[in-house]
C-alpha cells in the first residue's frame, strides 16, 4: 500500500500541453489509495477537459466560482478545499501562474485555493525551454520554495514548440513516485525497523481443541499502521486473528502457539529499533498433546499445563539498543502489577489497560490505556477508538527515543 492511501489530494490543473498527462496522474493517485478532487483555471479547460477528469477522479471538477449555468448554484468555498487536501499538487503549472503564486496574485479560484491551503503544496513546472531558464521563472522557482512549496523538476526532452530541452513536465509515474519519496524521507520513523506483536495464541490439546483468549488482535494491527504511516519498517508477528493489513511497509508473520511467536519474535528481535509486545500470550499450555481428538467419555477431565515461554521476559534479558514495550492486562492493583512488569522484564514503557474500564479490553474498537514509563512517569488517557490509542502510543515513543 502506497503512503498516499486514504490521503485527500487536491490537483491543480493550469493551461498547459501537459495538462492531458493528468488523466494519467489521477488514475495513478486513486490507484495508490488517495481520494482526489480537482480544481483547474479557465483556460486548461481548453487542454483536457473536466468530464474526463470527474470521471477519473469520481469527484465533481472546480474551476469556478459558481456554476455559471445556474444562477441559484451555492459558490464553490475555496477555503473548504483548501482545508479538505492533505496534498496540493499543481500540475502542471504554467510560468504565469507561479508568477501569481509567488506574488499573490489571486484571480481565479486555484490561486484562491493555493492561497487558502494549509498543506504541503508541491508544483510540477511545465514550459518551453526559454521560458524555463528566465530569469523572471528562475525567481518564481526561488519565491515558491522560500515559502516551503515543494518543487517537483521538469525534466529535459521534446517540446511542444519542436526544441528540445528542460521544460517538460515530469511524467506521472515519476510525480508520484517523488511525492511518495518525498513524504517518507520526512517521517520521523523512516529508516527505523518496528517489531510487533498482536492477537491471541492458540495452544493445542488435540487436533481439533485449543486453549486460547479473546484478543481480536486489533490494537495490535492498529499499532502496525501507524507505524508504518510514520514511516517504520513494521514486522507484525500475529497470531490467530481476522484482522489484516495491506502496506508496503508492513510484512505480517502468522503464528499460532506461544512457542511459535517466541520463535518468529526471537528471529527479528535483533535488527530492530523498537519492539512492542501487544499479542496476548498464553500463560500456559498442555503439557502432553494427543495427536487424535479425544472421544467425550468420562463425565470430568484433566488437563495439565505447563508454563510457556514469557517472550518478553526473554526480549529485556538480551536488550541491548531496542525500546521496549509492553502490555499488561490487568483486574486489580493493576498500577502495582503493571509497574513490578515494567522493571521485572526490563521494559522503557508498559502499556496498562484494565478489564475494569468500561470499553476497554478485548473485542472492541475502544480502549482505555495507562502509559507508564521507566522513568516512573504515569500518564493517563481518556476512552479512545484503537486507532487514535495507536497514535498517542507512538507518539510517546517517538518523545522517549527523541526519533
Amino acid at each position: 500500500m502506497s503512503i498516499l492511501s486514504g490521503k485527500n489530494i487536491l490537483l491543480g490543473i493550469t493551461a498547459g500541453i501537459a495538462a492531458y498527462k493528468t488523466a494519467s496522474l489521477v488514475r495513478l493517485f486513486i490507484k495508490a489509495g488517495a481520494n482526489v478532487k480537482v480544481v483547474m483555471t479557465p483556460a486548461s479547460k481548453d487542454f483536457i477537459t473536466p468530464l474526463t477528469l470527474s470521471t477519473l477522479s469520481k469527484n465533481p471538477v472546480f474551476s469556478s466560482f459558481t456554476n455559471e449555468e445556474d444562477d441559484n448554484a451555492m459558490w464553490n468555498n475555496h477555503v473548504e478545499l483548501g482545508l479538505w487536501a492533505d496534498l496540493f499538487i499543481i500540475a502542471p503549472v504554467t510560468a504565469n501562474t507561479m508568477s501569481k503564486m509567488a506574488n499573490g496574485t489571486c484571480d481565479n479560484l486555484l490561486l484562491a485555493t493555493y492561497l487558502s491551503a494549509k498543506c504541503p503544496v508541491y508544483f510540477a513546472p511545465a514550459m518551453d525551454l526559454d521560458m524555463y531558464k528566465h530569469e523572471s521563472t528562475l525567481n518564481s522557482f526561488d519565491k515558491l520554495t522560500s515559502f516551503g512549496n515543494i518543487m517537483i523538476p521538469a525534466t529535459s526532452g521534446e517540446l511542444a514548440s519542436g526544441l528540445v530541452g528542460e521544460g517538460r513536465m515530469a511524467e506521472p509515474e515519476d510525480i508520484v513516485r517523488f511525492i511518495e519519496n518525498d513524504i517518507l524521507g520526512k517521517l520521523p520513523l523512516r529508516g527505523k525497523k518496528v517489531l510487533l506483536t498482536a492477537g491471541p495464541t492458540y495452544e493445542a490439546i488435540d487436533p481439533v481443541r485449543f486453549i486460547g483468549n479473546h484478543s481480536s488482535g486489533k490494537m495490535g494491527f492498529e499499532i502496525a499502521k501507524v507505524a508504518a504511516s510514520l514511516g517504520a519498517e513494521v514486522i507484525l508477528v500475529s497470531g490467530p486473528s481476522q484482522q489484516t493489513v495491506s502496506h508496503s511497509l508492513i510484512d505480517v508473520k502468522r503464528v499460532t502457539s506461544a512457542q511459535d511467536m517466541y520463535d518468529e519474535v526471537h528471529k527479528h528481535y535483533d535488527n530492530c529499533d523498537v519492539a512492542i509486545l501487544s499479542a496476548a500470550v498464553a500463560d500456559y499450555r498442555p503439557k502432553n498433546v494427543a495427536d487424535k481428538k479425544i472421544k467425550k467419555t468420562a463425565s470430568t477431565f484433566n488437563i495439565e499445563l505447563e508454563k510457556t515461554k514469557d517472550i518478553l521476559k526473554s526480549l529485556g534479558a538480551i536488550k541491548k539498543n531496542q525500546f521496549l514495550v509492553g502490555f499488561a492486562l490487568e483486574t486489580n492493583n493493576e498500577l502495582e502489577h503493571a509497574k513490578g512488569k515494567l522493571k521485572s522484564k526490563n521494559l522503557d514503557l508498559i502499556v496498562l489497560n484494565s478489564l475494569n474500564d468500561k470499553g476497554a479490553g478485548f473485542g472492541g474498537s475502544t480502549n482505555k490505556v495507562t502509559f507508564i514509563t521507566a522513568s516512573n512517569e504515569i500518564i493517563e488517557h481518556e476512552l479512545k477508538s484503537k486507532t487514535e490509542v495507536a497514535q498517542d502510543l507512538m507518539q510517546q515513543i517517538l518523545k522517549q527515543t527523541h526519533a
